[in-house]
């Protein structure tokens, strides 16, 4: 009898990191955690992507915060976070102390599952984080990020899964971060991976073109032993497929799992209400299946977002000629895959190509791709254009691992904490590595004064509301002898601000 296929829930991470720009808060996830647990997930994705990030730069919360609650609330089913290997979950390597310090105390507030990819996929660069885990006695996923060009072949990516399974990682991901793979190549390389290792295989991918649900199809078809799947409103588009839409797709199929319908429809019912508090973050054309994504090859969310920055230089009138660009750059720099942070590395490199000549502006991060300080691409660099890159950066090429030629950091690390009077724990040294402004922002609002004194707007403006900040106390303002709008008056008000509850003095106008 064939053995179901596991669902993964990302609901808690890539739902909203993909359709509301990684904003939902923690008090906005408790409320679904119990039937979450109760559902029988093979994993909940909480953690990692651009969650650290935007948690401690927009929300005001401290990471290991948000997994600790979490993970009390969902004691039963496993954590997975996405893990960027050696660049943890930034966009430059690390020196390998600070990615095991990561590891371990990730591991130790509960995370279970690691998925850990390369943006170049090469496997060096996932060795220091596979290590880790295994020594913390947790979950090692190596993943292969999906792409297309010449070099990335059915047979390529088997091979890749062979390397992973050699270094140590306890299961393989297909991780298909633009959502391009078709169903039968899905199941070509799922069948030839089941064939060659002897751990199981997984698959990730988005439904921004509108190929997701037949590519797990397939996927499971061929064997595969889990898929990420979403939560409405949270899934679908730019993020995974839903759940129930999933579930449906394998009506009669024997490997249909078995996930309960009313606590799905319950927990779409609080998920639908999130999603209109996130409203200032969302975007009908993140909801939708995007085309375009089939005919540049690049990711949903790097569409959008490359839109605005043409838009911004003043060159939404050459966005063909930029995209037409794109394929030149990737080949010339090894045809590397587009995902955090090559995809932000290679489109801003095609718009610097088509605004100034090609390669008469050379960014410093695609420099470092040409010289090989992110990694082994995976087909040489073209060699004209690696010489020029060695000129403008006056260093030479590597080959070796990029990070061998970091020095350890943790102390030092922990002496600039102690200098700026913050804790000077694991937990707040790697997120100071990664983040060092962020965290002292974060511990600015924190010890900032509960009361203040602030001047609300005589009128409502018509403005977007802001991102959210980190929370913050407002600034002290004097009370005007009067005011051109009208009488006033000055009364005190209790705010929560940012989930603080704040003191201030506010003007009342009549």
């Amino acid at each position: 009898m064939a053995k179901p296929v596991v669902f993964n829930n990302t609901v808690l991470r890539d739902g909203h990191q993909s359709l509301a720009a990684t904003r939902m808060r923690t008090e906005q996830m408790l409320p679904a955690l119990a039937d979450l647990d109760a559902l029988g997930f093979g994993a909940l994705e909480t953690w990692g992507g651009a969650t650290i990030d935007a948690g401690l730069r927009f929300l005001g919360e401290f990471p290991f915060d948000r997994l600790d609650r979490i993970k009390e609330g969902t004691p039963n089913t496993p954590h997975m976070m996405l893990l960027r290997g050696q660049n943890i979950v930034q966009y430059a390597n690390f020196p390998d102390d600070v990615v095991e310090a990561f590891v371990e105390r990730s591991a130790a507030h509960g995370m279970d599952i690691f998925r850990v990819f390369d943006a170049l996929n090469d496997p060096r660069n996932l060795q220091a984080a596979v290590r880790a885990v295994k020594k913390a006695g947790k979950h090692a996923q190596g993943t292969i990020c999906y792409t297309t060009s010449p070099v990335h072949t059915v047979e390529k990516f088997i091979e890749m899964g062979l390397e992973l399974e050699k270094i140590g990682c306890d299961s393989i991901c297909i991780k298909d971060m633009a959502g391009l793979i078709p169903p039968h190549r899905a199941s070509l390389i799922v069948a030839g991976l089941k064939k060659n290792v002897k751990i199981p295989v997984w698959i990730h991918t988005h439904e921004t073109a509108g190929l997701g649900g037949a590519t797990y199809l397939a996927a499971i078809e061929a064997g595969v032993d889990a898929v990420d799947c979403s939560i409405t409103p949270f899934a679908n588009g730019t993020a995974q497929p839903d759940t129930v839409r999933m579930l449906a797709l394998l009506e009669d199929h024997p490997r249909k799992p078995d996930y309960d319908l009313k606590r799905l429809t319950k927990l779409r019912e609080h998920f639908t209400k999130v999603y209109g508090e996130l409203s200032d973050f969302t975007q009908h054309k993140n909801e939708v299946v995007d085309s375009d994504a089939l005919i540049y090859q690049v990711p949903g969310g790097m569409l959008s977002n490359f839109r605005n920055q043409l838009k911004e230089q003043k060159m939404e009138d050459r966005f063909e000629e930029v995209f037409a660009e794109i394929p030149r750059v990737r080949e010339a720099l090894g045809w590397i895959p587009l995902v955090t942070p090559t995809s932000q590395i290679v489109g801003v490199q095609a718009m610097l190509n088509v605004k100034f000549g090609r390669w008469k502006n050379f960014s410093p991060q695609a420099m470092d791709i040409a010289l090989g300080y992110y990694g082994q691409t995976p087909a040489p660099v073209d060699p004209e254009v690696q010489k020029l890159a060695a000129e403008k950066a006056k260093k030479e090429p590597i080959t070796e691992r990029p990070a061998d030629l970091l020095e350890p950091r943790m102390d030092k690390l922990r002496e600039d904490l102690k200098k700026e009077g913050l804790p000077t724990d694991d937990e707040h040294c790697v997120i100071y590595a990664m983040f060092p402004q962020e965290l002292k922002k974060y511990y600015a609002a924190k010890n900032a004064p509960k009361s203040s004194t602030v001047a609300m707007p005589s009128a409502p403006t018509q403005q977007p509301a802001p991102a959210p900040q980190p929370a913050a106390a407002p600034q002290a303002a004097t009370a005007p002898a009067s005011a051109a709008h009208g009488a006033s008056k000055w009364k005190k008000m209790h705010l929560n601000i940012n989930g603080q509850q704040l003191e201030a003095t506010v003007e009342e106008v009549h």
